[in-house]
């Protein structure tokens, strides 16, 4: 009974020592599992932190774009907003010109409206994207308008110049036929002019001898030939003479005058003639009624409004 009670005791023994072991095995293991556990969470942790620093530095990068995008935006509409005003000093044309000035304030509008406007707002960011090419497309139409226009002009400038250089060409034929005609005419008129020549003077006393003294001179008597002209106009003429004392002024016996060079003369003495172009001798009397001084006198003939021939005399 006692080797039983023994054998029992023994196998109870046995028993509890392998609940023991068992019992260790199972906190060994589920030390193991906490363990592998941890370190999952620990490397999990790590994963996820490198997955939110790629995820940041991916953000940085989409915002950077986003901002050049908005940038390069910008820098369009200015440009936009440059062109347009080259094309408006470029015409003189009030309309257009209110046109351009409209889409100009337009695309200033739009830009103010981009400034104001976050990279990160992709909605706006595409719509004021999509004005782009519609503002392009306005701007091409007016650089295509103005262009035709600018072409208009230079053409229009070029004919003008070309006008104006025929004009002027033209001007300087008749300048130069008038020029002709008055030089021809000129010759006409000096060939068919009188030519007085041959003067002679002789003062007479009152006995209508020839005066030795001033003091003495009661008449003068002078004359001149007339020389042979066929292209001179047959008929009668005027012939006037214009006597000058030493002082320059003029003897005259009445207040009468006669045209030349635009003027009017006063005369001595006139006398009527026939010419009918050959030689022809003409003599003039002086009645003096007046003080003479001694010196030297000039003696001036006219006809046709020309002065014709001229001499001077002296009285001692």
């Amino acid at each position: 009974m006692e080797q039983e009670n023994t054998h029992l005791h023994e196998r109870n023994q046995n028993t509890d020592k392998k609940y023991v072991v068992k019992e260790k095995d199972k906190s060994l293991i589920s030390g193991m599992v906490a363990g592998i556990v941890i370190s999952l969470l620990i490397a999990g942790g790590g994963l996820l932190a490198y997955i939110l620093i790629e995820k940041n530095e991916e953000n940085n990068v989409l915002q950077e774009l986003a901002e050049l995008n908005k940038q390069e935006m910008e820098d369009q509409y200015k440009q936009f907003d440059i062109q347009y005003g080259e094309l408006q000093k470029q015409l003189k044309n009030d309309s257009l010109i209110a046109q351009i000035e409209e889409e100009r304030r337009h695309t200033q509008q739009l830009l103010e409206e981009l400034q104001n406007t976050k990279a990160s707002n992709a909605a706006e960011i595409r719509r004021l994207k999509k004005e782009i090419a519609s503002l392009r497309e306005v701007l091409q139409h007016y650089i295509v308008q103005v262009d035709s226009l600018n072409r208009l002009n230079q053409a229009l400038i070029t004919e003008n110049t070309e006008i104006k250089a025929q004009y002027s060409q033209a001007t300087s034929q008749i300048n130069n036929l008038s020029n002709e005609r008055n030089q021809l005419k000129d010759k006409v008129e000096l060939a068919s002019q009188l030519d007085a020549t041959g003067f002679w003077v002789t003062p007479k006393n009152k006995r209508g001898k020839t005066a030795k003294k001033v003091k003495d001179v009661k008449k003068i008597a002078f004359g001149f030939t007339i020389a042979k002209n066929v292209t001179a106009k047959n008929g009668q003429r005027i012939i006037y003479a214009r006597i000058l004392k030493p002082d320059n002024s003029i003897l005259k016996n009445s207040d009468g005058t006669f045209e030349y060079e635009n003027t009017k003369l006063d005369y001595s003495v006139k006398k009527y003639i026939e010419y009918n172009g050959e030689e022809q001798n003409i003599t003039l009397y002086w009645d003096v009624e007046e003080y003479l001084e001694a010196g030297t006198y000039k003696l001036f003939i006219f006809a046709d409004k020309q002065m014709i021939g001229e001499t001077s005399f002296t009285l001692d």
